[in-house]
């Protein structure tokens, strides 16, 4: 077990470094990220931070570990179809659409949002911006490609989304996979069509300590299954920017078992799934 004085060590390590502060991460999952790592690379924790002092790249390597996320095709579908029958018609008549993507681990929440603006004809006007502070899930992310037996029972996601609506059963459309994707089960592959990637813009980004660096005000911002790592302090900072990122009644979508409360909430309207920027 790793103790708590252990982790500041650890932290502070890393602070004197690098650019890295994980001061504000959740202690818990935190602690936990670590222990696995020591486990994982056979290492006590004072060998581990002798490795993050002397060599860059293994220092590197302890970040993208420490922040690998898991995602999903259309993860939790019900979200998926608020979004595409509740949300979206709200924005469908803009000349410009901004969406930003913060936390986008792998990349398959990007497509799924690509997938459902094309559907409504409004992909070619939408600016998507994918950050995530993981480098090697970011490169991941460029590539659209994923392994076909990890995400196979994710294609059920696909129907019930694209092709189901929870708000009519009479109406079903029948969109094919291969209108999206390439699926090559010799090779075990899943790839997305180059076309969704046309406009989305990738970038490094720590929400640590970065601010909007877009220089543009968001439609949506996503940032679902990131803050279950964050403490409160480090929630509410990304709430606060997140809100002055907003458009006008702009929506924050976070993932299912997170929720903004204290003061922040007070910027914010509750809608179903959504939280809508308040107009002041």
């Amino acid at each position: 077990m790793v103790t708590p004085n252990e982790i500041k060590l650890f932290i502070e390590s890393m602070k004197k470094v690098s650019t890295y502060d994980f001061s504000d991460y959740s202690e818990k999952s935190f602690t936990r990220r670590i222990e696995k790592i020591l486990s994982d690379y056979k290492l006590t924790l004072p060998g581990l931070i002798t490795k993050i002092q002397k060599e860059s790249d293994f220092r590197e390597k302890i970040v993208n570990d420490i922040t690998v996320n898991t995602t999903e095709l259309f993860r939790d579908p019900g979200v998926w179809q608020s979004i595409k029958y509740r949300l979206l018609p709200k924005i469908i008549d803009k000349d410009e659409i901004n969406i930003w993507h913060a936390g986008c681990s792998t990349g398959q929440e990007i497509y799924s949002m690509a997938i459902l603006l094309n559907e409504y004809g409004i992909l070619e006007r939408t600016n998507i911006f994918a950050t995530d502070l993981n480098t090697e899930v970011i490169n991941a992310a460029k590539t659209g490609k994923y392994v076909y037996r990890f995400n196979i029972e994710y294609l059920e996601n696909f129907k019930q989304v694209v092709r189901q609506n929870p708000y009519n059963f009479d109406e079903y459309n029948d969109v094919p996979f291969e209108k999206y994707m390439k699926i090559d089960t010799q090779n075990d592959s899943i790839e997305m069509l180059p076309f969704l990637r046309n406009n989305v813009y990738f970038k490094r980004h720590d929400l640590v300590h970065e601010n909007n660096v877009f220089y543009r005000k968001f439609d949506i911002i996503l940032c679902r299954n990131v803050m279950i790592y964050f403490n409160t302090k480090l929630q509410n900072r990304l709430f606060s920017l997140f809100n002055d990122s907003l458009v006008k009644k702009g929506h924050l979508v976070l993932g299912l078992h997170e929720t903004i409360l204290g003061s922040e909430a007070l910027k914010y309207i509750k809608y179903g799934n959504f939280y809508i920027k308040k107009s002041i």
